[in-house]
């Protein structure tokens, strides 16, 4: 995830890596923290894979900032992510999120609409974060006050994710929402 969000946002702009630590750090980084020695070496490897360009620039005090941008290659890399998500970056509400902060790069609407679907139909699948005999436990069966809190929670985030997701699709299929 923290190339898809390197390609990302350098798809918006061209950034040095300061700024791009602080985008990806306010899109995820309260859940998933990413650390300069994670970052640094994912964008030397995108670097060294020709996704990214970089020049060194004249920085605002006196130290000179690496400045990066994302090449064709890059973008072209950023698109199929986008259309093809790995399973994971579906059914992870922090992964899916990511996807979601990048998916209006896609160029066409029907690719947005099929990603949204991917995740529209994890969601109708019955799950919970606790089972009983192998069936998902609902609030009203658990067995204490603060798991019943979770899954009241979980059941309310789904039911409007789920909304959302039904009213972005009808949009993206020139529906009326």
């Amino acid at each position: 995830m923290l190339e898809l969000s390197i390609l990302g946002f350098l798809a918006e702009e061209p950034l040095h890596g300061y700024e791009l630590k602080e985008r990806i750090k306010a899109l995820s980084g309260h859940v998933r923290p990413v650390s300069d020695g994670a970052l640094y070496p994912a964008i030397n490897r995108l670097v060294g894979a020709g996704k990214l360009d970089q020049r060194t620039e004249d920085g605002a005090s006196a130290a000179p900032r690496r400045m990066l941008s994302l090449t064709e290659k890059g973008r072209a890399d950023l698109l199929q992510r986008l259309r093809e998500p790995k399973q994971a970056e579906i059914t992870d509400q922090v992964r899916f999120n990511t996807v979601l902060a990048f998916l209006r790069q896609l160029p066409e609407r029907h690719e947005q609409a099929a990603v949204l679907r991917r995740r529209l139909d994890f969601l109708q699948t019955p799950t919970s974060f606790f089972y009983r005999d192998g069936e998902p436990v609902g609030a009203e069966e658990a067995d204490d006050l603060f798991r019943q809190g979770m899954l009241r929670v979980a059941r309310a985030t789904g039911q409007a994710e789920r909304k959302w997701l039904r009213e972005a699709i009808a949009v993206l299929d020139g529906e009326a929402a």
